[in-house]
């Protein structure tokens, strides 16, 4: 059964975006960008793929990917309406209207929407954003790859968006960055 995978960037006070959506403040480079390169080249939206000489690579962990509305929404400003054509595409959003072809808008139910994507054949499913999709979908995660930043924002959108219980996770695994990045890797217990 195919796995679904919270991957994102978090701040060390839990922020995976600023207040306004922004995530640029995020560092894209050295071995942090080699190992997504080489690990996850899927997870590089369209704009950069070309430039990184990706355009050719196979996905390698990911076929699918899950968005809330404002990641989707966060591309569109530079005409950015397909922003991961090399995966199947799901916006879950109850007020976006339309979307291009390749790109399934969902108005509801994105719990159900996982439970059918697992059972399909191929690879994960990659959680993208935001945090209010991830905590709709905490039940369903099967595994966090949070890539943990050195430092603090102090507001802005938390990795979850959900009301309290706890959900337990173990790590299974850990690396370290000379930049100070840690990739951890939680599978649910």
């Amino acid at each position: 059964m195919r796995k679904l995978t919270y991957y994102v960037a978090v701040t060390l006070d839990g922020f995976i975006a600023g207040p306004d959506g922004s995530f640029d403040f995020f560092p894209f480079e050295g071995e942090v960008r080699e190992t997504i390169m080489a690990e996850c080249p899927e997870t590089l939206p369209v704009v950069a793929r070309g430039p990184l000489g990706l355009t050719d690579t196979p996905n390698q962990r990911f076929d699918t990917i899950l968005m809330g509305r404002s990641t989707y929404e966060a591309g569109l400003p530079i005409g950015m309406t397909s922003p991961y054509p090399q995966l199947r595409q799901y916006v879950i959003s109850s007020t976006l209207t339309e979307t291009p072809s390749d790109v399934t808008l969902v108005a509801d139910d994105p719990v159900g929407l996982v439970r059918e994507l697992k059972k399909e054949d191929g690879l994960d499913i990659w959680l993208c954003g935001g945090g209010k999709l991830a905590g709709a979908l905490i039940d369903e995660i099967d595994e966090l790859i949070i890539k943990r930043n050195p430092f603090v924002i102090g507001s802005g959108i938390p990795l979850f968006e959900s009301p309290f219980a706890v959900t337990g996770f173990t790590v299974s695994a850990n690396r370290s960055f000379d930049s100070g990045v840690h990739m951890t890797t939680f599978n649910r217990k």
